[in-house]
């Protein structure tokens, strides 16, 4: 059934069947509808940041930018959903065209440039919905906010989201707004964790519960950068990091149409460099701040190879839209054997 619904929306432009598809998603959801689009997966517990997650398949930020699908995506038989990223004013984002498929490589090309609706908006579609799962909620900085005061923006809308997330994800790694990856190194990321670390506590005590904080990054770094932005986490008391954003390398598209369109590469030819980044993170934090994976997603045992890797959650995007909702059962299963797998090693 997916595979006739994909053929169709191909046939539109990318971001039009995007819009489309995030429109029939949340109509679904409003007349309980999606769940009956596939089977659901099974149960997979785990407790990461201290939250319960029915399954650790999540969908990542970037698909539904302003939260108008929540309840749609909810019913597709996720573990948790991030929306988003969500900006303190509503922006257009980058002018179009801004979205690609290569689907020789199962794998998309966007330079959107956090358009959203801005997060009071988002907020309203929040308080609309029925889901009362795992929701993150994924902010970032407007385009023309200077990178000298970006935490202004970060600030604002963790102030706003706080009280209606479940974990609350730092976007410092689209390529697609100007300067912004600047924010994960040196002393522009020190003073941006310090100040979200200091107003998380704030806001912890004003609400009565504490909301965790995850760093999401580039997967464009040397292990050494890694390793010292691993450090930097864990010196300012965050809570988990997302490994990764979309990628400005072409391995595994040269020559492919669109392959040499600017902006951010996702799919499967982002797998093996994401994995490679969990890796590293996991060898350096050592346990001790939990890695959400995700990047290249299009089977079940490429989540699996994720948690392998030393991941706690996974996150689908790209696969999602080549693959349908299938893939999250899929993971899931994949994940699932993993463990029976290592289990059945232990005991040996």
């Amino acid at each position: 059934m997916y595979n006739l619904a994909r053929e169709l929306l191909f046939k539109l432009s990318p971001e039009t069947s995007h819009e489309l598809s995030i429109d029939l998603i949340g109509a679904g959801g409003r007349l309980n509808l999606d769940g009956l689009l596939c089977k659901k997966p099974s149960n997979l517990p785990v407790q990461v940041m201290g939250l319960n997650f029915p399954n650790p398949v999540g969908l990542a930020a970037g698909l539904d930018k302003s939260g108008d699908a929540i309840d749609g995506f909810a019913q597709l038989g996720f573990g948790f959903l991030e929306i988003g990223t969500v900006t303190p004013r509503p922006q257009p984002g980058n002018p179009k065209p801004r979205l690609f498929r290569l689907p020789q490589a199962e794998a998309i090309i966007n330079r959107m440039g956090f358009n959203n609706h801005g997060v009071d908006y988002l907020v309203a579609r929040v308080k609309a919905a029925n889901y009362r799962g795992v929701l993150g909620i994924n902010i970032g900085k407007n385009f023309d906010t200077p990178v000298e005061r970006a935490v202004d923006d970060y600030l604002l809308c963790l102030d706003k989201v706080y009280a209606h997330a479940s974990y609350v994800t730092v976007n410092v790694s689209s390529p697609n707004t100007p300067g912004l990856r600047s924010l994960q190194f040196g002393d522009s990321l020190k003073q941006l964790l310090d100040a979200l670390r200091r107003r998380q506590e704030e806001l912890t005590e004003r609400h009565g519960r504490r909301v965790p904080l995850a760093i999401k990054i580039a997967p464009d770094m040397t292990d050494e950068e890694t390793a010292q932005v691993a450090q930097a986490l864990l010196d300012a008391g965050m809570d988990a990091v997302i490994a990764t954003n979309t990628t400005l390398g072409r391995e595994g598209v040269e020559g492919l149409p669109y392959a040499q369109e600017a902006g951010g590469l996702s799919g499967a030819p982002l797998r093996e460099k994401s994995t490679h980044m969990v890796k590293v993170l996991a060898g350096e934090l050592g346990g001790r701040l939990p890695i959400i994976a995700v990047g290249g997603i299009t089977e079940g045992k490429h989540a699996a190879e994720k948690i392998e890797a030393g991941a706690s959650l996974v996150q689908i995007y790209t696969g999602f839209i080549y693959k349908g909702p299938a893939l999250i059962r899929q993971a899931v299963d994949g994940i699932a054997q993993y463990r029976v797998s290592q289990q059945l090693r232990g005991g040996a």
